[in-house]
């Protein structure tokens, strides 16, 4: 069995000061009341408008986080290289409430693209929908309630900021994803992400859409997505996560009165993780695949079915990825045996990219084996290197 326990080879990049930060933050994140009142901390700090920056940036940015601009990333792209690990620059701005906060997101996520155009450790693009386009607006869409000319038009520059997108990615030869939002009105951009595929995937797969598998109804609209695929001859391109929100989602169908969207529990969102990974390479012929999951066992999964059918290691179908800052004994394990791997690396504005952060966090807290592991990792690899010194 494929094992991940190699410690150093999982932190053979990273420095004793690197490995002691990690420890510290994970040992945070272990304990819910602690990012529970760091959360309320930074809500007010930027309510209040109080400079937060200091306090974050040599401690959580450091190790979940490429930098505030694109260019603050580029080295940590060639560092990764050096492990055969590739990077997908994300620009993790989101929720823009007014139309005059979408051009310079539209611009970032095309200089993204520029850049993995000519960087070939830079596999993908990616932009996440609430950067282009306001929730109201999402969810107006999504239930067919845009009742004024201009709502509706609101909802066609989402359509358009999209294909602008996808279309640049198309021309330029990159792959680009789009991620995965609240489930009231992620229909909408499974419609728009639907579209993008039959327009730009006829010879391979450009656009990704991702799918939670947390989701009760995800593995049922993979299967469905892809006989549209079939008859209409285009491929497509599937990012496969857990998901990001699921306490908000529970709690919202509480709130609402009508049936959580979300497994019942963890088994169940492993079985449909698992589930569409089988579907997936039972039709790679027509599905490309990213695998983001931090999870061990969906991982050494893919791998298994990628000999099962005879894919190479280094087929352009099949992608391993985890985010930048976690998880780095299976990115590294795998990268060194020759397979795709690609760190998600968020870059931003700190006031920008603490909602990841702390969602980041919240995860990490709200599944205690995986908080769990990476410390009890971590804290191997210094006792390795004490003994050793």
């Amino acid at each position: 069995m494929l094992s991940f326990d190699n410690t150093g080879i999982a932190y053979g990049n990273k420095s004793d000061t690197d490995l002691k930060r990690a420890c510290y933050l994970f040992r945070i994140m272990s304990k819910p009341l602690l990012v529970k009142t760091a959360k309320v901390m930074f809500r007010i700090a930027h309510a209040l408008h109080i400079p937060f920056a200091w306090a974050v940036k040599p401690h959580l940015y450091k190790q979940f986080v490429g930098g505030e601009t694109l260019e603050d990333c580029l080295p940590l792209v060639r560092r990764l290289e050096k492990y055969n690990v590739k990077a997908i620059l994300d620009y993790s701005v989101e929720k823009i409430v007014s139309e005059k906060y979408i051009h310079h997101p539209m611009d970032e996520f095309v200089m993204t693209i520029d850049e993995a155009a000519i960087d070939s450790n830079i596999p993908f693009a990616v932009f996440k929908p609430t950067a282009l386009c306001s929730e109201e607006i999402l969810e107006k869409a999504a239930t067919g309630n845009l009742k004024s000319a201009n709502e509706r038009k609101e909802a066609n520059k989402f359509r358009t900021r999209v294909e602008i997108l996808c279309r640049h990615a198309f021309f330029k030869k990159v792959r680009i994803m789009i991620d995965a939002e609240d489930s009231w009105y992620q229909s909408f951009i499974d419609d728009v992400a639907e579209e993008m595929m039959e327009k730009f995937n006829k010879e391979t797969a450009i656009v990704y859409n991702t799918l939670q598998m947390y989701r009760v109804d995800r593995f049922e609209y993979l299967k469905s997505l892809y006989e549209r695929a079939r008859e209409k001859e285009f491929f497509l391109g599937i990012k496969l996560v857990r998901g990001a929100y699921m306490e908000k989602e529970r709690a919202r169908a509480a709130a609402l009165g009508y049936p959580s969207p979300i497994q019942p529990d963890r088994e169940a969102t492993d079985r449909s993780f698992d589930e569409a990974l089988h579907f997936a390479m039972r039709h790679v012929d027509r599905i490309y695949i990213f695998n983001g999951t931090h999870n061990e066992n969906s991982t050494r999964l893919l791998v298994e079915l990628m000999q099962r059918y005879g894919i190479e290691k280094t087929d352009e179908r099949c992608y391993f990825s985890q985010l930048y800052g976690m998880s780095d004994n299976i990115s590294f394990t795998l990268a060194g045996l020759g397979y795709n791997v690609a760190k998600y690396v968020p870059y931003g504005p700190v006031e920008a990219v603490m909602p990841y952060l702390i969602r980041r966090a919240e995860e990490n807290t709200a599944i205690a084996s995986q908080t769990g592991r990476e410390l009890n990792l971590i804290r191997q690899e210094l006792q390795r290197r004490k003994k050793e010194a």
